[in-house]
C-alpha cells in the first residue's frame, strides 16, 4: 500500500514546485500543472509570443486556454487523505538537525512540510487545514525546510520565483519590474526545469567517466593477477629447478665421497702392505748389521774370511721405484 501511495504522489506533483498538484492543468501534450504554476510560466514567456511545456520543451502558438481537471484534482485530494493517514500513527517529535512545526506549543512535532506562502512549517496535523480549507488551496508547499527566508527577497519580502539569466540569480516580480528590467528572465520553475536537463547529460557524462574508469581499474586489476600469477609460477619453477641442482649435488656428493673412500682403502692398503715389507727389511738388515759388527770383532783371520763373503752379500729389499710409485699415486689422488 505504501508503494502505490508513493508511486501516485511522483504522478501526482507538479515538476515546477515539486509538491502536489493545486488546481490541477494538463496542456495539450500531455503534461500536468499546477494552474498557477504554467500560468506563472507562461506569463514570462509572453515576450517570446510562443509557449511551451517546461517538461518536453513541446512549443504551443497561440497560448492554450487552462482548464482544470476536476478528475485530477478528485485524485490529489483522495491522495491527501490516504497519505496522512498512512503517516500519522506515529507522532515523531523534532529532534537535533529537524525542522520544528512552527504552531505545536511544548513539545514542538517534525515538520512535515514548509508553506512559502505562509512563511512557516507545520506538522502533520497542522498542515491538514491546507489541504482542508479552500483559502490555503494556492499556497505553495514544499518539504520542510529551515531555511525558509532564502526564498524571499530581502528587498520586497516576497517569494523570489523568477530566474534573472542576465544576472544569473533569483528575484521577485518587483525586482523583475525594477533592477532587472529589460534583462533575459524567466519563471524559477522553468530555468529549473531547463538546468534539470543539463545535470542530465551532466551526470551523464560523469556516470561515463566512472564507467571508464572502472573498466581501467578492471584492466589494473587483470594486470595485477597476470603479474602475481607469472610471478607464483616462476618461482615455482625455480623452487623445482634448485630443488633438482641440491638433488643432483647431494647425489654427485655421494657418489664422489664413495670414490674417495674406495681410493682411500686402496691406497692405504697398498702403503700398509708396502710399509710391511719395509718393516721386515729394516729388521733383517739389522740383524746382518749385528752379524757385521760381530764379525768385524773377530780375532779369527780363518773365522772372518769364511764367513764374509755371505754377510757381505746385500739382502732382498723393496725397489725404490715400488716407493716412489705408491708416493706418487698417493699425491695425485690429493690433487683429483
Amino acid at each position: 500500500m505504501a508503494q502505490q501511495v508513493i508511486l501516485d504522489r511522483e504522478q501526482l506533483s507538479c515538476s515546477i514546485c515539486l509538491d502536489l498538484l493545486k488546481d490541477p492543468v494538463t496542456i495539450p501534450c500531455g503534461h500536468s500543472y499546477c494552474m498557477s504554476c504554467i500560468t506563472d510560466c507562461w506569463d514570462e514567456e509572453n515576450e517570446k509570443k510562443t509557449h511551451s511545456c517546461p517538461q518536453c520543451r513541446q512549443s504551443f502558438t497561440p497560448r492554450p486556454v487552462l482548464v482544470k481537471s476536476t478528475m485530477i484534482a478528485e485524485f490529489v485530494e483522495e491522495l491527501k487523505k490516504v497519505g496522512l493517514q498512512a503517516a500519522s500513527p506515529d507522532l515523531t517529535y523534532a529532534g537535533p538537525g529537524d525542522v520544528a512545526c512552527d504552531f505545536c506549543s511544548g513539545m514542538k512535532l517534525k515538520a512535515f512540510k514548509s508553506c512559502l506562502v505562509c512563511m512557516a512549517s507545520y506538522c502533520e496535523q497542522h498542515l491538514q487545514p491546507h489541504y482542508d480549507e479552500a483559502a490555503f488551496k494556492k499556497h505553495k508547499l514544499v518539504e520542510a525546510t529551515s531555511k525558509l527566508q532564502e526564498n524571499i527577497c530581502s528587498r520586497h519580502d516576497e517569494v523570489m520565483k523568477i530566474f534573472c539569466r542576465t544576472d544569473q540569480q533569483c528575484i521577485c516580480y518587483l525586482c523583475s519590474m525594477d533592477d532587472h528590467k529589460g534583462h533575459d528572465k524567466v519563471s524559477a520553475a522553468a530555468e529549473r526545469a531547463e538546468r534539470q536537463k543539463e545535470l542530465g547529460v551532466s551526470r551523464g557524462k560523469v556516470q561515463q567517466r566512472v564507467q571508464d574508469r572502472e573498466k581501467d581499474v578492471k584492466v589494473l586489476q587483470q594486470r595485477v593477477e597476470a603479474i602475481n600469477h607469472s610471478a607464483d609460477e616462476a618461482v615455482r619453477d625455480s623452487e623445482k629447478i634448485f630443488t633438482e641442482l641440491i638433488h643432483l649435488i647431494k647425489k654427485r656428493s655421494s657418489e664422489v665421497k664413495q670414490q674417495i673412500r674406495s681410493q682411500q682403502k686402496t691406497q692405504v692398503s697398498q702403503a700398509e702392505e708396502f710399509e710391511e715389507k719395509l718393516q721386515q727389511e729394516i729388521t733383517e738388515l739389522r740383524r746382518k748389521d749385528t752379524e757385521l759388527q760381530q764379525l768385524s770383532h773377530t780375532e779369527d783371520h780363518l773365522h772372518f774370511l769364511n764367513n764374509y763373503p755371505s754377510l757381505s752379500r746385500s739382502p732382498d729389499h723393496v725397489h725404490s721405484a715400488s716407493l716412489s710409485w705408491i708416493l706418487a699415486s698417493i699425491i695425485i689422488w690429493r690433487h683429483c
